[in-house]
């Protein structure tokens, strides 16, 4: 009995693969016997589902902590999955409008996600065992999110995170100095001590292990950071500008505030507010009102820049119309 041909389709794959094999010194035959030993994929194990599980790791026997630390690890997922984005925005040469449009809505949708979710810190765990559980986290905070940091600097000049008290005199820094500059970075204002105004542990730790990385970005990414590549479009039109000018918003008045809301609901009480875990000063850190960190000042009117998140902190937290 003759054994039953493979079909001409893949007979024309095998070809294909052999040209491509060949064409890079490898040898197929070796390639097909591998195939032909491993296993068949499983969902399981392409995401790694088992690992994932076994990611969450509470200090204490409080129930809601879990849900704490999973949603920090989303967060996490979701600052790469941006950060993936922006990299392919800045790997581009001679980048189109088209590109730069397709890759900024997958941002934004993915910042939009992030901000609607936030509702499950301050909806999703009881306020006793949050403040409970939260005194066991000291130091760490959420500001160590050196991937937010990353997010920032690939996508604005550098002198836009500066301090808001001093950005105006580093307009026009040139950044041979990189580590004076990182000092005065807005988010380091926002990790100091309450009364001494020192760098708290949290700060500290957070450059031990971040800041030469970071510094090292800064520079990568002084003239191909989104706003550049914006600049050196050749076919800039409204849409894109709008889809720049969205992003700023999301990045910088949505996000913020929707830890704004969270911090309020958690670490306000009268007369005197909870301090944050890592002792950071969140009633001036959060509010975007107050930093007024914009990427793209220059799409802004100055009247938009001065009234910056005001009128969403009015609605969102105070229910007032601005």
């Amino acid at each position: 009995m003759s054994k039953e041909q493979p079909p001409q389709e893949i007979i024309d794959k095998i070809q294909q693969l052999h040209e491509k094999y060949k064409a890079s010194g490898q040898d197929m035959l070796s390639y097909l016997e591998g195939l032909l030993y491993a296993d068949y994929l499983t969902y399981w194990d392409y995401i790694n589902l088992d690992t994932l599980l076994t990611l969450q790791q509470p200090k204490t026997s409080f129930k809601d902590e879990k849900i704490f630390i999973i949603y920090h690890q989303i967060t996490e997922l979701y600052f790469k999955l941006i950060i993936w984005e922006l990299e392919q925005i800045a790997e581009q040469v001679d980048v189109k409008a088209a590109f730069m449009k397709e890759r900024l809505e997958r941002v934004i949708m993915y910042f939009d996600q992030l901000i609607s979710s936030f509702s499950v810190m301050w909806k999703g765990m009881e306020k006793e065992q949050f403040l409970k559980f939260r005194m066991s986290l000291l130091p760490s905070s959420g500001f160590q999110s050196a991937q937010y940091r990353i997010i920032e600097i690939m996508s604005t000049e550098i002198q836009y995170l500066v301090n808001i008290i001093e950005r105006e005199d580093y307009m026009d820094i040139n950044l041979t100095n990189v580590d004076s500059l990182f000092d005065i970075l807005y988010w380091q204002s926002g990790a100091k001590e309450l009364a001494t105004g020192e760098k708290t542990l949290t700060l500290r730790t957070f450059e031990e292990k971040y800041g030469k990385k970071l510094k090292e970005l800064i520079v990568s990414y002084r003239k191909r950071n989104l706003w550049k590549v914006y600049q050196n479009c050749q076919d800039i039109d409204d849409e894109l500008t709008e889809l720049m000018k969205t992003y700023d918003l999301k990045a910088n008045v949505f996000w913020p505030l929707a830890h704004y809301k969270s911090a309020v609901r958690y670490l306000q009480k009268n007369p005197e507010d909870i301090a944050a875990t890592g002792g950071t000063n969140w009633q001036k850190y959060l509010p975007p009102r107050f930093q007024k960190v914009v990427f793209y000042p220059e799409l802004w009117s100055e009247k938009e820049k001065e009234e910056w998140g005001k009128g969403w902190v009015v609605k969102e937290v105070f229910g007032q119309e601005f």
